[in-house]
């Protein structure tokens, strides 16, 4: 697996799937590799109808299945951010030395949970307080299934460095709203952009190469930069864990022992490898049909 960029065709007609494919198959000599198949949905909670319990607003949820994954992230709009907190801390420690109590979750809470469907099951098990936002089709009954949109496409493979996935938005009436593209650069697992926005110009260049010219296209890449990523990822066990790991090695004066190791860069949390990179493809899809109201 390698380093992804994401871009998404807006105005793609319903023909978007076969241009593309046409035009990485001729001009970029791609093979069809399978096809490329997401299903998303969201909920929303009812926390409000509980009998005096007054709620500022209700938490959002979206779900997103990408092969034997679920990625779910969880919004609650009255609690604050990490950012917001650690700005707290700062800023307490620079006045009068009160800081204030750490939160029991922060605004965003983003989990992988296998298998597909175990979710589904546990919400309805436990008759939790949260509903599809749409239907899933014109006068049908609200479940705690259903598919509320897919992704669906094909995989190409340009050469032996590159994939191309590319796929239209279908609604579960079966409206097309635009098509998503993502490119993946195998060499390359880990690749931190230097600009603000998270942006590559060597994949933004391969995403355009690959859409068709087509007059008045709407395309627009969808990104997320490294300190934001950081933020998703953020996990309080964690940090605990890595805290104390560096106060007992600080603590420990007569440690003599050094294995050489200690300056080389290792695997970290959020690279573009095996599931992470997963978890932020699909962090980044979420983030853009929630953009447009499509979620």
């Amino acid at each position: 697996m390698g380093f992804t960029g994401l871009a998404r065709w807006i105005n793609a007609p319903s023909t978007g799937l076969e241009l593309v494919r046409e035009n990485i198959m001729r001009n970029h000599h791609g093979q069809l590799r399978g096809r490329w198949f997401l299903s998303v949905k969201s909920y929303r909670s009812t926390l409000g109808s509980i009998p005096g319990l007054q709620v500022h607003s209700e938490r959002s949820m979206c779900t997103l299945t990408m092969n034997e994954n679920v990625f779910v992230l969880l919004e609650d709009p009255a609690a604050p951010t990490r950012a917001d907190i650690v700005t707290n801390v700062q800023n307490s420690q620079i006045t009068n030395g009160q800081v204030s109590p750490v939160p029991p979750h922060y605004r965003t809470t983003f989990l992988t949970l296998r298998p597909p469907g175990a979710l589904e099951q546990v919400l309805l098990q436990l008759r939790a307080r949260w509903i599809p936002v749409r239907q899933t089709a014109p006068g049908a009954q609200r479940s705690q299934g259903g598919q509320q949109l897919s992704v669906e496409g094909f995989v190409f493979a340009i050469g032996n460095d590159w994939l191309v996935r590319v796929g239209h938005v279908v609604l579960a009436g079966g409206a097309v709203k635009g098509m998503l593209l993502e490119a993946e650069y195998l060499p390359l697992p880990v690749l931190h952009s230097q600009t603000a926005d998270g942006t590559s110009e060597l994949l933004s260049n391969l995403l355009t190469s690959v859409l068709p010219n087509i007059r008045e296209a709407k395309t627009v890449a969808v990104t997320i930069s490294d300190s934001q990523w950081e933020e998703v990822l953020w996990d309080r066990e964690e940090e605990e864990r890595q805290l104390s790991q560096k106060a007992e090695s600080n603590g420990d004066p007569d440690n003599i022992y050094v294995f050489g190791d200690e300056g080389l860069a290792s695997e970290k949390k959020g690279d573009w490898i095996g599931v992470d990179r997963d978890r932020r493809s699909a962090f980044l899809i979420i983030g853009a049909l929630k953009s447009e109201g499509i979620l």
